[in-house]
């Protein structure tokens, strides 16, 4: 009898250990939906994600043996000012501006933090530096046409450079867009060489045709087709007995040349005025580096 009220006692301990143990269970399922989100009803929302090569337009779905064609992000520059972008150590800068009826001119040490917010200043993007000569600036004494444009200096700025084709290699690179023309004469010159008397090989835009001239002679052309904003690398290399202008390391023009007093130029030279460039139109061109070598 004994041993009989013992197993009664046991199984009756046993079925209030199940019903607790299923009651804490049930307990902790019903705390888990309840925090749950709540269903949303209706079609998914869409998100507006960028869609690189391979990805499908219908399922969002990508093909890992694709590769990516989407343009990586440039940072801006932090430099608010010229000298930021380009070093202006050894040029000087003629703008179209009247100081007394002449263009003024920006030295060094001044032209290292200087700006104009109409002729010389840095682009929108905060990657070029802005030179724009409208038809009716100011010009120089020896020219009918104004210019906003750097002149190659020496020793920190402080005395013009002069040097000889004759001897050595001279060589400017430029990294630059024509971005516009006059709308009357639609010329601009975006970089040369020049002598104690007049230009010697010019980097020239007429219409749209980008080409070299020396000498007032077309050389040859570099572009037959440029579009205004294309952005392109120009080398003017001098050399005893030569002059070659090569136009993004493809197209090269030669032109036979000797001569002394040479100095580089850079920026926008206009090649129209008020009598034939139209109303309120200008030149302009945007440079993004600039270099100078001498050996």
């Amino acid at each position: 009898m004994r041993a009989r009220g013992r197993r009664r006692r046991l199984s009756r301990r046993l079925i209030v250990s199940t019903v607790l143990v299923t009651a804490f269970s049930l307990s902790i399922v019903a705390l888990v939906l309840a925090m749950r989100p709540p269903a949303v009803s209706g079609p998914k929302p869409d998100i507006d994600l960028p869609q690189a090569a391979g990805e499908s337009a219908s399922t969002g779905s990508i093909n890992l043996g694709a590769p990516s064609t989407m343009i990586p992000r440039i940072p801006r520059l932090s430099s608010t000012i010229p000298g930021g972008i380009i070093n202006l150590t050894n040029w000087k800068l003629t703008l179209p501006r009247s100081d007394d009826g002449e263009p003024a001119e920006i030295t060094q040490p001044k032209l290292t933090s200087f700006r104009d917010p109409r002729y010389f200043h840095v682009d929108t993007l905060g990657d070029g530096v802005v030179f724009r000569a409208p038809v009716s600036g100011a010009t120089t004494a020896n020219s009918d046409y104004p210019r906003s444009e750097l002149r190659e200096m020496t020793a920190g700025g402080k005395k013009q450079a002069s040097w000889s084709g004759e001897s050595g290699t001279h060589i400017m690179t430029i990294n630059q867009a024509i971005t516009a023309v006059p709308t009357g004469k639609p010329e601009v010159v975006a970089g040369q060489i020049h002598d104690d008397e007049d230009d010697v090989v010019m980097v020239r835009l007429h219409g749209n045709k980008l080409f070299v001239e020396g000498d007032g002679k077309q050389i040859g052309v570099l572009d037959p087709a440029y579009r205004l904003g294309t952005r392109f690398t120009v080398q003017i290399v001098a050399t005893p007995g030569q002059i070659r202008v090569t136009y993004n390391g493809i197209k090269t023009v030669s032109l036979e040349q000797d001569g002394s007093d040479y100095y580089f130029k850079a920026g926008c030279y206009t090649q129209a005025n008020e009598d034939n460039g139209g109303d309120d139109s200008y030149g302009e061109v945007v440079i993004h580096s600039l270099t100078v070598q001498h050996s």
